[in-house]
């Protein structure tokens, strides 16, 4: 069983939801690579998990405007089965301090009282 296999059924993506389609557009508008996401998506997921991060970079190499660009991801544990991540996309920025402010915004609206 490799990694990837392990990891199947505990990361997540709600494929049909407006994150993910904004996600979808945000990609395509910067990436220069000619892989469809679809067939990227298990291997963005699984290296968020390894890494413990909730965000890849498309590299400068393969975007289209020549920039780095980071993909912020909130990860979600399902109730009824806690191994079960779910990654709901949140923004896209092309700094690690743009990155970091969005990442401490969030988790401040994850905190406060409703």
């Amino acid at each position: 069983m490799n990694q990837q296999d392990y990891y199947r059924n505990e990361l997540q993506m709600n494929y049909f939801s407006e994150e993910y389609l904004r996600f979808e557009e945000d990609f395509y508008r910067y990436s220069s690579l000619t892989i469809p996401l679809t067939f990227l998506i298990d291997d963005v997921l699984l290296s968020m998990a390894k890494s413990n991060r909730p965000y890849f970079k498309l590299n400068k190499k393969n975007a289209l405007d020549h920039q780095d660009h980071y993909f912020l991801f909130t990860i979600e544990k399902e109730a009824t089965q806690p191994s079960i991540r779910l990654y709901r996309y949140r923004c896209v920025t092309h700094s690690l301090e743009q990155l970091k402010q969005q990442y401490l915004s969030q988790q401040q609206k994850q905190l406060s009282p409703n």
